[in-house]
């Protein structure tokens, strides 16, 4: 499971409704004010428990400034947003040829239980989760701040 982590001051996503057919069309779904933007990738074997240990990961991450300027808080001490957007591309494997490889990417229906598991651990943790539409073609906005963008795999990716 892999996680790209970025710190935004603002982020919304829509999700594309119809791509497949001439009849598409655009539905607002998530936005947030400061916070993170985390996009998820979920590979073929990965579990409950690593999508558990990468919210709680992503929840813990020390990204935001203290008073003295140092990246020593995380999203749960500044009580800031967050915006999950699923992204089967992070899986991508593109060392052979021009063409990446999505090969390690689960399916839908795998990846969408793992997927939910991830966004209800951040819920339960009280913080304001936002999401796109899981497996949708989607356009996503944002406002990065820092930069800092952290990707985060979980521990049978390192």
């Amino acid at each position: 499971m892999r996680a790209l982590v970025q710190k935004v001051a603002w982020a919304e996503v829509d999700s594309i409704v119809g791509a497949e057919t001439s009849s598409e069309k655009v539905h607002p779904s998530g936005r947030i004010e400061e916070g993170i933007l985390v996009y998820v990738g979920i590979a073929s074997d990965d579990t409950i428990e690593e999508a558990k240990w990468l919210a709680n990961k992503v929840s813990n991450l020390r990204i935001f400034p203290d008073e003295a300027g140092k990246l020593n808080k995380s999203i749960q001490d500044v009580r800031g947003d967050v915006l999950i957007v699923s992204n089967f591309t992070l899986l991508a494997d593109a060392t052979s040829g021009r063409r990446p490889s999505f090969s390690a990417a689960a399916t839908f229906e795998q990846a969408k239980p793992i997927y939910q598991i991830f966004v209800d651990v951040l819920r339960e943790q009280g913080l304001n989760v936002q999401t796109g539409v899981f497996g949708a073609m989607m356009e996503v906005r944002s406002q990065a701040s820092g930069p800092v963008n952290i990707i985060i795999d979980s521990p049978r990716r390192d």
